[in-house]
């Protein structure tokens, strides 16, 4: 959502770089392309003049003038402005001292609401809480069942005692639902409201009135980020008519300009608390506004990809894994591997993973024509072999390699690649583990080609000395001429002292051999 934004960013930034002093003109030049840039992105106009206004005073003071690098200070200085507009620090839920706690989701028709739920109560739920979701909108068709569905395929519990479709009344099911869930000892309960295609006086009542029943420790307003502009004008709306604590980005992985994600915090005075950037249920994360800036210039979010690899990565199986493969390359195994990769895939998109490396904005092209499948397809290979070939492969001949591809559905030489890549991912984990560095980096020992080890030995053995030559007469003139210059004390064969260059001739044995 955020690359144009991003591109044009780090253009503009390319053309400060390699400048020792930043002139009046110079901020002028950058301000006024970053006021494009944000423009272009759907930043709402107040927003972009305050944060145009902030930047230009900060770029004009001293913290640049004095700066070693006024580039990466002026970076500095946008990268803590857009911290500021998306919100500053990350905002937590605030859950009640005396359970349940009442969390209420409202918002327009189409913004993600029910299935936001199911990703809400399912990170609740891997927080170690014990949620219920509660179907509060019983006027869209099927809203109901859409919801058991949601809360079915996240693993949590639902209070649905009204079938929908234009029966029941939202108020009660919304009242019924605290009691149920004290019974049933739920310690959060999410209640789902009905929306609308456009902000009405029926639907603002409606979800005041639910408000007023249950008392919500928490009031989110979910915004589809890639309505634009509408976006702002729909959360100042629900702000000015029910109220609400915090804002939920929904849709955050479209293609749209996601200006009103820099908008909203800064129009409405409330924080973004949670963003939804995909369609499962699992892409689904807090908000944290200092990472976010980092991803819309360039810089990566490492934080996120860490939290997410503690996540998934047992710390026990990768003690184990290192210990195996500390003893050699040897012991690290295609199952291994298998499992190693299964792993990553539990994190996610791999692009989305690529994308959180620091740098990878150059990159975006290749991130987003990469093949996820590939993973898929590498792993059929693996599971088409027998355990002993996992175990051993250097058996992998070329009917093996047939039998494999056929089993597997691919080439032969699909096969052929996979295994070779594997032995040059076992060498290179090995040397790391052993503390032998990353292959291939200059400077780190045991790299050849780079001034490591293979080729720094090969250099001394060059240097020993000058190379002999191959036919045994001439290797013995030249042993001779060597001895003889050596007793002269002068090991070179110089002219010395008064001995004057014309009178100076060549051992016998040259002599012979050059004619």
């Amino acid at each position: 959502m955020f690359d144009t934004l991003s591109d044009r960013l780090a253009s503009t930034f390319k053309n400060l770089r390699g400048k020792g002093r930043l002139s009046e003109a110079d901020i002028d030049a950058t301000a006024r392309e970053i006021r494009i840039a944000l423009l272009e992105a759907d930043v709402a106009l107040p927003v972009v003049r305050a944060f145009i206004k902030q930047v230009k005073e900060r770029a004009s003071g001293s913290e640049v003038s004095q700066a070693l690098n006024p580039a990466q200070q002026v970076i500095k200085i946008v990268n803590e402005e857009l911290v500021g507009i998306l919100g500053g620090e990350t905002r937590r839920l605030r859950f009640a001292k005396t359970a349940p706690t009442v969390i209420m989701l409202a918002g327009l028709q189409g913004a993600g609401k029910t299935t936001l739920a199911g990703k809400l109560g399912r990170w609740l739920k891997g927080q170690g809480h014990a949620p219920m979701l509660v179907a509060c909108d019983l006027q869209r068709p099927n809203a109901v069942n859409q919801l058991s569905v949601v809360a079915e395929r996240a693993g949590v519990a639902i209070f649905a005692p009204e079938p929908g479709n234009g029966v029941g009344d939202p108020v009660q099911v919304a009242k019924d639902s605290i009691e149920y869930a004290r019974s049933k000892q739920h310690d959060i309960v999410i209640v789902d409201t009905a929306g609308r295609l456009g902000i009405d006086q029926e639907l603002m009542q409606q979800a005041a009135d639910i408000r007023d029943a249950v008392s919500p420790d928490e009031v989110l307003f979910v915004v589809d980020a890639m309505i634009g502009q509408d976006a702002v004008n729909t959360a100042e709306a629900f702000r000015d008519g029910v109220g609400f604590d915090g804002v939920v980005l929904s849709k955050l992985d479209g293609d749209a300009r996601g200006g009103a994600a820099l908008s909203i915090a800064h129009v409405t005075g409330k924080q973004i608390m949670f963003a939804s950037n995909g369609e499962k249920l699992d892409d689904f994360d807090a908000f944290h506004p200092d990472r976010m800036a980092s991803r819309i210039l360039g810089m990566g979010d490492m934080l996120s990809l860490i939290e997410k690899a503690e996540q998934t990565f047992s710390q026990a199986e990768a003690e184990k894994m290192a210990a195996k493969l500390a003893k050699g390359p040897k012991e690290f195994t295609l199952d291994d591997f298998l499992a190693q990769m299964e792993q990553v895939r539990k994190m996610g998109s791999i692009s989305k993973l690529l994308g959180m490396l620091p740098g990878m904005g150059q990159m975006k092209d290749q991130i987003n024509n990469l093949d996820e499948r590939e993973v898929d397809r590498t792993a059929a290979i693996i599971k088409s072999m027998t355990p002993a070939e996992r175990q051993e492969p250097t058996i992998i001949n070329g009917s093996r390699r047939a039998r494999i591809a056929k089993g597997s559905g691919v080439d032969v030489s699909a096969v052929k690649g996979l295994v070779e890549r594997f032995f040059d991912a076992r060498k290179m984990m090995s040397k790391m583990a052993q503390g032998g560095g990353m292959p291939g980096m200059p400077g780190m020992p045991g790299m050849p080609g780079m001034g490591g080890g293979a080729r720094k030995k090969k250099q001394v053995k060059q240097a020993k000395g000058k190379r002999k030559s191959g036919n045994p007469m001439k290797r013995k003139a030249e042993e001779e001429a060597a001895a003889a210059r050596r007793e002269a004390g002068n090991p070179l064969g110089l002219p010395q002292g008064d001995q004057e260059p014309q009178n100076f001739e060549l051992p016998e044995e040259f002599k012979k051999f050059m004619g």
